[in-house]
């Protein structure tokens, strides 16, 4: 690089941070990680009637949660800021004032009625809706009797109206758009406030921003941001555009397919890595067969060439997997410390944390092979903290046995087992896997009336390790229980 690399997350405060934001962040994130480049955090609220209480707290928090450090920008500070654009208005205003005074923006007197008129015939004569540069050439006679009206001005650029504007897309190749198509864009609201696109091309130029990477939709606003940059005699970043995250039926993401709030996927039970790994391969890849990468071989690996053209399916399914995989990878107590907040949350599991750390402590791992989520523990291990399994006595009857033979194989089982001195794996095997055989059942039959006995389940973690961390007295308990069910 011939300049420091300089990128920004600039969201806007509209609402909390979804998987599409997130996703656009850590990209700038890897990428200034892996140059050694500055990661900045701008956040662009100058869209006041849109505002969403708290969306700053969210915007930060996710970001912290993900482990997406920020070099320069809230709460941390730096030499460009403030980073808050509603903190920066004198700099738009005298931008804008600028502009104007150079010829290249004028004040427009229209009022919303009827501009609301100018776009309904617009769309009724099947016309591009676009401003008709109704205020663009006012004499100033005309511009005195506007001033005198009721009407608080915005500023408007003053479009070029013929020629085109090119430049190249790291991504995407040459893109060229015509004069004509665009129309003369606000740059300064009448409430004083910029518009996106001028408080983005005075940001990044005064934060020194090498590359801004952003969503494919903000593709055709970038002809406008060159044309600032040429009025101001600016140089321009480098544009990276990458493509939209999709659904699994090619739609874009809404919320039935995913694109709910990055918090939520915190308090779903996902771990921040799984998160990170998952989100990076959304449009980007190392190979065609690496999915599995730690947030270090990200950056080492990380590169614009290697996002993708073509629109990323978000799979949750796949999320789950992943999320699965980096659960598995944690030693025991790192996932006790990390599902014992979602453990809390349940009434019974959290009175047995409260009254036996050890006693959780030693029946989580038996679930941490079948967890997806953090927050699917409760439910897993629940049958090891109630007092009484609520289940179908018809559960009890396996494959091809009878009411008969299941009684029979709790009631042998009980004497077999009250007078275990050891009640751990290797010693319940050695007596039931016998018993099986002598009771004429398959080992399967056995054992599947047995885990529903003293699980309420048929399907649980191992039966000897379950067994021998409910206990003996538990065990034998419960398959009392059962005996009365059946």
């Amino acid at each position: 690089m011939t300049t420091p690399v300089r990128v920004r997350f600039a969201p806007s405060p509209t609402g909390y941070p979804h998987v599409g934001n997130i996703r656009t962040a850590l990209f700038n994130w890897l990428f200034a990680r892996h140059q050694g480049g500055k990661f900045i955090v701008r956040i662009e609220d100058t869209d006041v009637t849109r505002k969403v209480r708290g969306a700053v707290k969210a915007i930060l928090d996710s970001l912290r949660w993900l482990g997406l450090d920020w070099d320069e920008g809230p709460e941390v500070g730096g030499k460009y800021g403030p980073y808050i654009q509603s903190q920066r208005l004198d700099r738009y205003r005298e931008t804008a004032e600028r502009l104007i005074a150079q010829g290249d923006a004028y004040y427009c007197y229209c009022s919303p009625q009827r501009l609301e008129e100018m776009r309904a015939e617009q769309i009724q004569r099947q016309q591009p809706p676009g401003y008709d540069r109704c205020c663009r050439n006012l004499t100033p006679e005309e511009r005195a009797k506007k001033e005198a009206g009721a009407v608080t001005p915005v500023v408007r650029f003053k479009t070029p109206l013929e020629g085109q504007t090119r430049f190249n897309d790291l991504i995407y190749g040459d893109v060229v758009f015509e004069h004509s198509t665009i129309d003369d864009f606000v740059l300064l609201k009448s409430d004083g406030y910029p518009t996106y696109h001028l408080a983005n091309v005075v940001d990044d130029h005064a934060m020194e921003i090498s590359h801004v990477i952003r969503a494919e939709e903000w593709l055709s606003s970038t002809p406008r941001h060159l044309l600032l940059y040429r009025a101001l005699g600016l140089e321009p970043p480098q544009f990276i555009h990458h493509p939209m995250i999709l659904g699994p039926d090619r739609a874009k993401l809404s919320k039935r397919h995913g694109a709910v709030s990055i918090i939520q996927y915190r308090e779903d039970g996902y771990l921040p890595e799984a998160m990170v790994n998952f989100l990076a391969l959304l449009g980007w890849s190392l190979d065609d067969k690496t999915e599995i990468l730690s947030r270090k071989e990200l950056v080492a690996h990380f590169s614009l060439e290697r996002i993708g053209k073509t629109g990323a399916i978000f799979n949750r399914e796949k999320l789950d997997w992943m999320n699965g995989v980096y659960i598995r990878k944690m030693t025991p107590d790192e996932f006790f410390e990390a599902a014992q907040p979602y453990l809390m949350m349940d009434i019974d599991v959290g009175k047995a944390l409260i009254a036996s750390e050890e006693y959780v402590k030693a029946a989580l791992p038996l679930v941490q092979e079948r967890a997806r989520t953090l927050a699917e523990v409760a439910e897993l291990t629940q049958f090891f903290f109630v007092d009484q399994l609520d289940y179908e006595p018809e559960l009890l009857v396996g494959d091809k046995m009878t009411r008969e033979s299941a009684l029979a194989a709790l009631k042998a089982s009980q004497p077999r087992l009250s007078q275990l001195p050891a009640f751990d794996a290797d010693s319940l095997e050695g007596v039931l896997r016998p018993l099986a055989a002598e009771l004429g059942l398959k080992t399967g039959q056995l054992f599947g009336t047995l885990r529903v006995a003293v699980t309420g389940r048929t399907a649980a973690p191992p039966l000897f390790q379950t067994m021998a961390v409910l206990g003996k007295e538990r065990c034998l308990k419960r398959i009392e229980a059962a005996l009365h069910r059946l």
